[in-house]
């Protein structure tokens, strides 16, 4: 649609108002191509809306019921009885009874563990190495942020394995630091009592999940045989003047 130009905009506005019997309106600018570019926008009058009677016969047909459709059921009060649709919801779905099931049998024979090169592992097939960020196992448990990113790579773990990757797909627990002490100071308990049973806490509520993790690959950051490999990084950067401190000016956004 062309551009209005000044000249066009001057002359619309020396145009004589619309009157409140028959609304006018600006009418789109001609884009005829062998239009001049100048032409002044024109005030179009439309008249008035009439609305006539439906004739009887089409007003019969619109009353009358349908063929072969039940009839309309009435309107269920917001105050119905919940435990009736949460019953009706179970039979359809008997969550209670089918994931129990399943989970244990996954876990009684690891189906989702990727066994390592010598043990059965194919290495003709392609390999998918899917992470999640390990959560910190705080006492308050899971929080709905924790299944709405894990829900994503489980399905993404699932479909790679239907399509015969290697899929790598561990948990884990990022439990060390300023968090576990300061909840420690709190409760008055020691980090690794808390931490443990935070852990085993959280471990819990995943699997009841359905998420298909390799348990036998778990891990938690408040091992020795992890936080050791932190700490020699963390050392061999000292060495090299690459860990230090330093005042500098950060930008802040939001």
């Amino acid at each position: 649609m062309p551009i209005a130009n000044s000249k066009t905009l001057s002359q619309a506005r020396r145009l004589p108002p619309a009157t409140s019997r028959s609304p006018s309106y600006f009418s789109t600018p001609c884009s005829h191509p062998h239009s001049h570019p100048e032409t002044p926008m024109a005030l179009t009058t439309h008249p008035p809306l009439r609305l006539h009677a439906r004739p009887p016969a089409l007003a019969a047909a619109f009353h009358r019921p349908l063929r072969g459709l039940p009839p309309r059921r009435a309107r269920l009060c917001r105050c119905a009885d919940a435990g009736k649709a949460q019953a009706q919801a179970r039979r359809a779905y008997p969550y209670d009874e089918i994931e129990p099931r399943w989970q244990a049998h996954w876990e009684e024979r690891r189906t989702f563990r990727t066994p390592d090169i010598g043990e059965g592992l194919d290495t003709s097939k392609p390999k998918c190495y899917i992470l999640d960020m390990f959560p910190y196992p705080s006492g308050a448990g899971l929080h709905v942020g924790h299944p709405l990113g894990y829900t994503a790579t489980d399905i993404l773990s699932r479909f790679k394995r239907m399509q015969g990757f290697n899929v790598l797909h561990p948990m884990g627990w990022d439990a060390f630091g300023l968090p576990a002490e300061q909840y420690a100071i709190q409760t008055g308990t020691h980090p690794k009592i808390t931490t443990a049973r935070n852990i085993d806490r959280f471990r819990t509520q995943l699997k009841s999940l359905g998420f298909s993790y390799d348990w036998d690959r778990e891990i938690s950051t408040t091992e020795p045989t992890y936080y050791k490999w932190t700490q020699r990084i963390f050392l061999q950067l000292l060495k090299r003047g690459l860990a230090y401190q330093a005042g500098i000016d950060i930008l802040q956004s939001g």
